[in-house]
């Protein structure tokens, strides 16, 4: 946790995470999560992907998996970088809870890791419902806002 916009309870996102994997199936997995402000998403996008400005998440694939999605009982090897600023801002644009953001924009990396590519439309489309009923899915069995340690919903 790099960026100092919220709070964030490191040790639930944990827990979050390793919900994920269970509900996807992913028997190992090597993840780092680099929870960052606008300022360093916005070095790493540019240094990296030659992409202007900040963005929500960024996905490195660490693995030797050569394209595709992987089967059940996966391996993901890789470290994404969640941008909390960009979280507080999507929320409010989406009336959400900026916890649940970063909830999702974890979940988009991590299919991202298992082969969801959204660079065209039925591809987007795809990885997005499979993206929102994940979310669901978690935001059932945690309570997302405690992502925030004082257990306050702040926009």
């Amino acid at each position: 946790n790099r960026q100092r916009t919220r709070k964030i309870n490191v040790r639930l996102l944990k827990q979050i995470v390793a919900g994920l994997f269970a509900e996807l199936k992913i028997a190992e997995a090597e993840l780092g999560i680099n929870l960052v402000s606008a300022r360093e998403m916005t070095l790493v996008n540019e240094t990296f992907l030659q992409h202007e400005g900040s963005t929500d998440v960024i996905t490195f694939d660490h693995s030797n998996a050569e394209g595709g999605e992987r089967n059940a009982e996966s391996q993901i090897h890789g470290e994404l970088f969640v941008c909390v600023d960009e979280a507080v801002l999507q929320s409010k644009q989406f009336d959400t809870i900026w916890q649940a953001e970063v909830v999702r924009y974890v979940v988009h990396g991590v299919l991202h890791l298992l082969g969801y590519d959204d660079l065209e439309p039925h591809l987007r489309r795809a990885m997005k419902r499979e993206e929102n009923r994940l979310v669901c899915r978690l935001a059932q069995r945690f309570s997302l806002a405690q992502l925030s340690p004082t257990g306050k919903i702040r926009a």
